[in-house]
Formats: structure tokens, sequence, C-alpha cells
């Protein structure tokens, strides 16, 4: 990186290719039915992952209206893409109302029992991808 780069610019590249060597290293488990039936069960679990207080996903009794449905998204995005959006969905949209599931930055009167730490893990994020990048014929 170039060091007349403004700061801002810096730390996206390095988001970025932090991303993807998060991807290469964790990211062996998506695709696995194990981590998709984790990523279900975790989905299921309204308060560990809120997924589905806001959106509507398939194979999954509950959902909810307020982002976009996540119907068919494994033929319209790609695991990366969508792991970039759940790390920090501020970087597509600065106004966004969905929280960044695994950033500690910017964050504004974190209760204390959650200070420090992310809303997912590493495999959490990882399983919850290997749920939602399945094509949809393939959900039991």
């Amino acid at each position: 990186m170039s060091a007349d780069w403004p700061p801002k610019a810096r730390l996206t590249a390095l988001a970025i290719v932090l991303g993807l060597l998060q991807s290469a290293v964790f990211g062996q488990s998506i695709g696995s039915a194990d981590a998709a039936q984790r990523g279900q069960q975790l989905l299921l679990q309204r308060q560990e992952s809120g997924c589905v207080l806001c959106h509507r996903i398939p194979g999954l009794p509950v959902g909810g209206d307020i982002g976009p449905s996540l119907h068919g998204l494994a033929e319209r995005a790609n695991a990366q893409a969508v792991r970039e959006r759940v790390v920090d969905p501020r970087r597509f949209n600065p106004m966004t109302i969905m929280p960044p599931y695994f950033s500690l930055t910017g964050l504004h009167n974190v209760a204390r029992a959650y200070q420090d730490k992310t809303i997912l893990s590493e495999r959490g994020l990882d399983d919850i991808l290997a749920y939602l990048m399945q094509p949809e014929g393939a959900r039991r």
C-alpha cells in the first residue's frame, strides 16, 4: 500500500486483504453439511445471531421484513461478498441499521457485557455462510 493513500483508503484495502485471508483460512467449512446444519441452528437462535429479526431466510419458519429476503442468495452472490456485508455492512452503507457482526470499531453505547466482543465468532460466521450459500433445493 502506498504511504500517500488516505488513511481511510489504507484501512479499506487492509480490511479487504484480511477478509480474503480469513476466507482462505476459515472458509474451508463453507459448503460442509455439518457447518450448514450448525449455521441453521445459529440462525434459529434469534438472540445469538439476530438475522431472522430482519431477514426472511429459506428453510426457517420465522423472519422479518426490515432487511431484504435472503431467498436465492447463493444464486445471486458469492460467499466472499456476503461475508464482507456481514462482517461490517457500514463499509457499503454507512447509514445501515444492520449491525457489524465481526467489527469492534466505531461502536457506541455497547453494553458492558458485550464490549470487546464480536457478535459472531469466526466459526459462527462461517457456519451461517455455509447455510446461506447452499442452493435452495439443498436445504432440509
